[in-house]
């Protein structure tokens, strides 16, 4: 069953405590993702938003604890799958301008020609979301080879799902990545579906870290519900690559809340997961730390939410009165006119 993975969680890296500031900044930005992503959700039904669209509820800490690792000051870059709206928030790009590209509108992130799926904010390092299932990892070879050229100390994330660990483009980029010694972090999100599928059903080894081995590079398993968690292990890897001695293969073993897209029930899931997932929600895990030990009252955390909530609302507001990018539009930003 999909729920085995949970015991695995239990004996993951325990959590490096972080200070104060930190977490509560942490906390403060998985509030925002699931607050967002459940906006996104009630737009869709509005008709406001179009298309389709793959939303993050339960995977917060991966992009919290990924993006704390990450300077955009020094060259470090970032690619992800079509699921990419919380790393975005994580890495900075300000609600507004995530809004208003779900719309379709000319103040969007992509001057609302890319929707969902394809999220860019050069200013904070996010090179793309992509929507082709692994097209990010041989970009951020390339970024990271850039960085290594260049002697700059950057780095490269590319965060992808279990399900692009069985496609052609995950090998070829690990091999490339290990044979040159790229500073490149392959993160895998592994929430235990490709699309519909249980990846136990697909794959022929446990975990997808395992295979880090036929590459000659370290394959870590970290708690994806711990953002403290994937904040470690991510500097760890971080530091290896700017030692120079390369890449590594980091699986966050995590789970989404809902289904594959927005048309997507979830079925397929077993009697009783969702639940035993949800004693584990990543805001839950964080923030129980934190009352525990002093850094913060359920009435902070209340507030937290409350104030949250009229941030976004307002965002969308704001969203909703800018206008769509006028038709000539459509032939700038390209190489050829």
């Amino acid at each position: 069953m999909a729920t085995a993975a949970l015991s695995e969680q239990s004996a993951a890296q325990p959590a490096a405590r972080l200070d104060a500031a930190t977490r509560l900044h942490m906390l403060q930005q998985m509030i925002e993702v699931r607050t967002v992503e459940a906006q996104i959700q009630e737009l869709f039904l509005e008709n406001i938003i179009r298309g389709t669209t793959h939303l993050c509820d339960g995977q917060e800490a991966v992009s919290v604890g990924m993006a704390a690792t990450v300077k955009p000051a020094r060259g470090d870059t970032v690619t992800c799958t079509y699921r990419g709206h919380g790393h975005a928030l994580a890495l900075g790009m300000p609600i507004k301008t995530l809004m208003a590209e779900m719309m379709g509108k000319a103040a969007g992130s992509s001057k609302g020609k890319g929707g969902s799926m394809h999220l860019t904010d050069m200013q904070h390092g996010l090179i793309g979301t992509f929507a082709v299932v692994g097209a990010g990892l041989p970009i951020s070879n390339g970024a990271a080879l850039t960085a290594q050229l260049k002697k700059t100390g950057a780095v490269a994330i590319t965060i992808f799902g279990d399900g692009t660990a069985n496609i052609g483009t995950f090998h070829e980029a690990l091999n490339l990545a290990a044979v040159w010694k790229l500073p490149t972090i392959f993160l895998c999100e592994n929430n235990l579906y490709g699309e519909y599928s249980t990846y136990e059903d697909t794959a022929p080894v446990p975990n997808v870290a395992d295979r880090a081995a036929a590459y000659g590079m370290p394959g870590v398993i970290v708690d994806g519900q711990d953002a403290e968690a994937v904040y470690a292990i991510m500097s760890q890897a971080i530091t290896r690559a700017q030692s120079g001695a390369g890449p590594t293969l980091v699986e966050a073993k995590t789970y989404r809340y809902r289904g594959h897209s927005r048309t997507d029930p979830a079925p397929y899931r077993h009697a009783g997961e969702l639940d035993q997932w949800l004693l584990r929600d990543p805001i839950r895990v964080l923030s129980e730390r934190m009352i525990a030990d002093g850094e913060l009252t359920e009435n902070a955390l209340a507030q937290m939410r409350q104030t949250t909530a009229k941030t976004v609302e307002d965002a969308v507001k704001w969203a909703i009165e800018q206008p769509y990018p006028i038709n000539e539009s459509v032939y700038d930003d390209i190489w050829v006119q």
